[in-house]
């Protein structure tokens, strides 16, 4: 059995998913594959090549975590929870081209893999949708996580998605053809703890200021001007990240309007609400770095009509759209010390006719 993932960039909502607001997400043509078979024992055997890796476990439930993050059992346990029986072991081979660790979610896609190879190879039926629900709750609700679902679900779903959370889990796939992007890889590792401390706990702290006082405010729904009545209860850093989260809220929602065809499609609409979208992520959340900036920066004076920063922040990787030369955004990126690939909108996790890495 041969199944592959795609990575994901998200085109807009960074640092809003765990706010209760919605993001749009697009998978990549970036992926990484699981390949194997049922073996005569009941060890489950894993090997990863790209990073020089072995991992084995035997399968006797429940499957207790010897580490951090024990996804490979925790999705055992899931299914296992949910009535599957898992009772044959598996020789497995995990091969990729997404960046790891770099936000383009190498992680959550390795783990979408690892649920589609157990649901083909024990016959179990689920759809991309519930592959993604199932892997939200191996990597998040598992371990008591903080994060979103957006990784999951763009991975495992494909295509490009708008995905809500509240009031109950919603997504929409979008079917408008994109161009070309490039994904730039900075080579900076992420500080994502560091950039949660700041823009996910200052915010939260500053809704809570703010609903003690309206226990009713909704982030969704607000305007600035609602808004103003806080102002002298939060601190200035709480005051300019709810600024900026409204703002990215409003960007996202332009954009939805353009790929559901309520407002007219324009490639260079496109890259104009990126372009305003990393001005918060930069200026305000405070999440992008010197050489990320030097990156994006590149990519627009080569031709590339927008570009922000991808995932958490603090290091990993940006994206430029560019339908047209994207191979001078390439060359631009490298030259500012930057790893970049071309990259278009993919497919989600499916099952592979051949390997696709030899």
């Amino acid at each position: 059995m041969i199944v592959s993932t795609p990575g994901r960039i998200c085109l807009f909502g960074e640092h809003q998913d765990y706010l209760g607001l919605p993001v749009i997400a697009a998978a990549i043509s970036k992926r990484i594959q699981m390949k194997g078979q049922f073996r005569a024992d009941k060890i489950v055997r894993f090997s990863l090549p790209d990073i020089e890796s072995v991992e084995e476990f035997e399968l006797d439930f429940p499957l207790s975590y010897t580490k951090e993050r024990d996804y490979f059992k925790s999705v055992c346990n899931v299914l296992h929870r949910k009535g599957h029986s898992l009772a044959k072991g598996l020789e497995i081979e995990v091969r990729g081209n997404i960046p790891i660790n770099s936000g383009t979610s190498s992680s959550s896609a390795m783990i979408v893999s690892w649920v589609k190879f157990l649901c083909e190879m024990y016959q179990i039926p689920a759809t991309q949708k519930e592959i993604g629900e199932i892997t939200y709750e191996a990597e998040v609700l598992e371990f008591t996580e903080p994060g979103g679902m957006m990784d999951q679900y763009s991975t495992a779903v494909g295509n490009v998605i708008f995905l809500e959370s509240r009031p109950k889990i919603a997504i929409e796939t979008y079917a408008r053809e994109l161009g070309t992007f490039v994904l730039g890889d900075s080579l900076e590792a992420k500080d994502t703890l560091k950039i949660l401390a700041h823009v996910k706990f200052g915010m939260l702290s500053g809704l809570e200021k703010i609903q003690q006082v309206n226990p009713d405010f909704d982030l969704e729904k607000a305007s600035l001007e609602d808004c103003l009545t806080y102002q002298s209860i939060l601190t200035d850093a709480e005051w300019i990240l709810l600024q900026a989260n409204i703002s990215d809220r409003d960007i996202l929602l332009e954009a939805k309007e353009m790929f559901e065809g309520k407002s007219e499609w324009s490639d260079e609409k496109l890259g104009d609400l990126l372009n305003r979208h990393q001005v918060n992520l930069r200026e305000h959340k405070q999440i992008s770095t010197t050489k990320i900036d030097r990156m994006i920066q590149a990519s627009l004076e080569a031709g590339a009509l927008g570009a922000k920063i991808n995932g958490s922040g603090g290091g990993g990787c940006m994206f430029a759209y560019a339908p047209v030369h994207p191979e001078k955004v390439v060359e631009a990126i490298e030259k500012e010390g930057g790893k970049a690939y071309i990259i278009r909108v993919d497919e989600g996790t499916k099952v592979e006719k051949e390997s696709l890495f030899y």
